[in-house]
């Protein structure tokens, strides 16, 4: 489980595979002088709601991962993710496409 930590205040947990891949969306759009809205599910413990926090280049954000190996990423789904980004709505966490390319981590991942 990674830790997305917003302006050192707001810190979400995520799975270090989505993590990763919000990740280089984020920075993809950031790089660009993007500003855009990113929304997720909370976890049930926290009310069950969503969070939505608006990322801007000059706000500082820290990404932590706990397993030991970096997850592999799989380009149909950060181009997913980009075009939820690239949305009115702004980045929403879409579930990962099956593909011929995309690989299983559940083995190759360790906490």
């Amino acid at each position: 489980m990674g830790k997305l930590t917003y302006d050192s205040n707001l810190a979400a947990d995520f799975d270090d595979r989505v993590l990763a891949h919000i990740q280089v969306v984020i920075g993809a759009k950031l790089r660009r002088g993007e500003s855009f809205y990113f929304t997720w599910r909370d976890d049930p413990q926290a009310g069950d709601g969503h969070s939505t926090i608006w990322l801007h280049p000059s706000i500082p954000l820290a990404y932590k991962y706990f397993g030991s190996r970096s997850p592999t990423l799989n380009r149909e789904w950060i181009e997913a993710l980009m075009a939820t980004a690239n949305s009115a709505t702004g980045l929403q966490i879409v579930q990962e496409p099956r593909s011929a390319t995309a690989q299983s981590t559940t083995a190759k991942e360790e906490p």
